[in-house]
């Protein structure tokens, strides 16, 4: 069993940081048929790129709750990681109540609740608890992480996104925009058509960090009016790499949910 204690914070963490560090933009969209900007059309280019990045940001999923099933399979520095399902349920601005179980054994592993300014972490195989303010994940991965990143990460909304646009590229089916902030550089790959985001990927701004994330949105499905992409693929690296699948088996925007999370008297604070 303790191959199974995967820790959500590794999984957050994992967004952050991919082995693609040298992958150019031309890698994402093809440089033969890229629109940049210049002199000669600099007041068209900029009225549609900031048309497509109004329509990318009106995209954003809004929603009152959430709640989904999904599977999450992990590769590591050793090797594959036993498969792990999740529960996850959210209040908007408020909570996020988190399960991990082991797939195979359907054993729970880990129970999570996360509110703005606190965490409470169950380890169900030890009897342990943690309470931590929420600034225990910016600690733990030195990531500027606040309540409204971890819930943007779930829901599949582009995070560190920034008004600083620092490229822009078209083809017919797809457009890069390029935008940097204080902590990433992020370059945002999206459906023409849709204005769904497809591919993101992220580089810290500090060289000497070295960390990136390379992160696919496929599996686009519409409920109530929202594109959701169900299914993920992240690479991540730092000083090690990390490959990271989620596939949401299920979901619901905006039902009742319950966040509460009871600890047994029994279990030893850590």
């Amino acid at each position: 069993m303790k191959n199974l204690k995967i820790p959500i914070l590794l999984l957050l963490a994992a967004v952050f940081f991919s082995c693609s560090a040298t992958k150019k933009i031309n890698k994402v969209i093809d440089k033969k048929t890229a629109v940049v900007v210049n002199n000669s059309n600099a007041e068209d280019s900029i009225k549609e790129i900031k048309e497509y990045f109004s329509a990318f940001k009106s995209n954003h999923i809004n929603f009152t709750t959430f709640n989904a099933k999904l599977k999450i399979e992990s590769t590591g520095e050793n090797g594959r990681n036993p498969d792990i399902t999740a529960v996850v349920r959210m209040i908007k601005d408020s909570a996020i109540w988190i399960s991990l179980s082991a797939t195979v054994l359907n054993v729970e592993v880990y129970r999570v609740l996360i509110t703005r300014d606190s965490m409470i972490l169950l380890n169900k195989q030890e009897k342990e608890v943690k309470y931590r303010a929420l600034d225990y994940l910016q600690e733990v991965t030195q990531i500027p992480f606040d309540f409204a990143t971890v819930q943007d990460i779930i829901i599949g909304n582009p995070i560190f996104i920034s008004d600083s646009i620092s490229a822009f590229r078209k083809t017919v089916s797809q457009v890069m925009i390029s935008t940097i902030d204080n902590h990433f550089k992020n370059i945002f790959t999206i459906d023409a058509a849709g204005k769904n985001m497809l591919h993101s990927k992220m580089d810290d701004v500090d060289l000497s960090r070295n960390r990136t994330a390379d992160i696919v949105y496929d599996g686009y499905q519409s409920n109530n009016g929202l594109n959701f992409s169900t299914l993920r693929k992240i690479t991540a690296s730092e000083k090690n790499k990390m490959d990271v699948n989620l596939e949401f088996k299920q979901y619901d925007f905006n039902k009742e949910v319950s966040v509460s999370l009871n600890v047994p008297k029994n279990y030893k604070i850590k």
